[in-house]
């Protein structure tokens, strides 16, 4: 039998109260009789032993823990909050008596190596019978679940905050009406790729979970103005909402909730929404002063005249704006935004043909005031490389810059115009277009 000596130290330099957990090399035998040790184990009771592990910060600390013997293992099981899983209902039944406190249970499978069908209905009523206290559900890509097993999570988890279903194809308002009913305390609610929901079920949500702050329906194609109204009628503090490629969404319903969630709103995703206008635009600059993320590209109607109203609105909370492909946007807008928006760190303007050098020059001589970190400029086919140049100069903190498809940039004209891009800048010169890379992706 092996015997582990485990020593807990409180460590209060500078001030700090700090758990430091010692573990010696494993002794193989026990130790000589009469040597005076005493066990932890028959000092520490049980909340003891979850104080020392509540102080614990990393979460290599908290596995060290459970690794001194089965006492602690359970202790620390009782006391895990967040579990992630690929388990049937037999396992899930074994991961309920293990883990009882879990509170954020993350089943979600990845798009592209996703197992058919993976978590099904059984699966959801074993959820709901056995994590009763659970807050945050996370179901992403989980096509094998139906109507049938969220509406008991509806039944079965009122304590539910969070709700992540993205790209359950199979789920319908039926299903989803039910946790909206019955779990009037959800927040946060993700329905992204899920085609087959309608208004009814915003109008659910605006009679049942009026603490919602957060809605991701991208791709929700049946949503309709009707719908947005709805939800604004009920939800009055939307903090971020997407609906990209809901292309029935227009100025009226995105006029309603930027009104109505005035002093919340802080992220819009309207990507692709055809029929989004400059009202749209006017009605955020108008009602929304906290706004930090937009993202319109695909929106052709928006013109100059908007974008300088938002601009000169959101001057202190605009961080990032994607307004790819909006035909309509000249150098006039580069240039409202870049002179006004003091927080701006990313911005996108990729196939904007209108685009040229003169964006990036600041006719006023005071200098730009965005400390841009991204900017996406390919296939801006008017700029040349003196407005690359411009760019370099004016945005010294610059991380990322996308000049794919700008035929009169390439990396053997830069080199030719003694262009000298920042030591941690990289510049995207060529490229499949269909590619994004993923530290540029996460400012939008």
């Amino acid at each position: 039998m092996l015997h582990l000596s485990v020593t807990v130290q409180l460590d209060e330099t500078k001030g700090e109260q700090k758990v430091l957990l010692l573990l010696p090399p494993v002794m193989s035998a026990p130790p000589p009789a009469g040597g005076g040790g005493t066990l932890i184990n028959e000092v520490l009771t049980d909340d003891e032993l979850r104080a020392v592990l509540t102080r614990l910060g990393p979460e290599a600390e908290r596995d060290a823990f459970g690794l001194v013997c089965r006492r602690w293992l359970r202790i620390q099981s009782s006391e895990r909050r967040r579990l992630r899983a690929r388990a049937g209902p037999d396992m899930l039944r074994r991961l309920t008596a293990r883990f009882p406190g879990v509170l954020e249970l993350d089943l979600s499978q990845s798009p592209s190596r996703s197992f058919y069908p993976g978590v099904i209905d059984d699966d959801l009523s074993v959820i709901a019978g056995s994590f009763r206290n659970l807050r945050v559900l996370a179901l992403q890509n989980c096509k094998g679940i139906s109507d049938v097993g969220v509406a008991r999570l509806g039944d079965g988890l009122p304590s539910l905050q969070s709700l992540d279903v993205s790209r359950c194809i199979k789920l319908s308002d039926k299903g989803l009406k039910a946790v909206a009913l019955g779990c009037k305390k959800l927040s946060q609610l993700q329905i992204t790729g899920c085609r087959l929901i309608t208004d009814n079920l915003l109008t659910a949500l605006s009679k049942s979970c009026l603490q919602l702050v957060e809605l991701g329906a991208a791709g929700c194609n049946r949503i309709t103005d009707a719908g947005i109204s709805a939800l604004a009628d009920g939800c009055h503090h939307i903090k971020s909402l997407d609906i990209s490629k809901c292309n029935k969404v227009s100025d009226p319903g995105v006029c309603k909730i930027a009104e109505v969630s005035s002093s919340c709103l802080v992220s819009t995703k309207l990507l692709d929404c055809s029929n989004v206008g400059d009202k749209s635009i006017y009605s955020l600059a108008k009602f929304c002063r906290s706004l930090e993320t937009l993202v319109i590209g695909g929106c052709r109607n928006i013109s100059d005249a908007s974008i300088q109203a938002l601009a000169l609105a959101c001057s202190s909370s605009l961080r990032s704006l994607r307004m790819d492909w909006c035909l309509k946007i000249t150098d006039t807008s580069l240039q409202s935004l870049l002179s006004n928006c003091k927080l701006l760190v990313a911005i996108d303007v990729r196939c904007c043909d209108r685009i040229t050098d003169d964006a990036f020059l600041d006719g006023e001589g005071y200098g730009f005031q965005s400390e841009l970190r991204v900017l996406k400029i390919s296939s801006c086919v008017q700029l040349t490389v003196a407005g690359v140049s411009r760019v370099i100069e004016s945005f010294k903190a610059l991380e990322y810059l996308d000049v794919r498809s700008c035929p009169q940039v390439t990396k053997d004209s830069c080199e030719q115009a003694g262009v000298q891009f920042p030591a941690g800048c990289k510049v995207n010169f060529d490229g499949n277009l269909l590619e994004s890379d993923p530290s540029a992706e996460r400012f939008f």
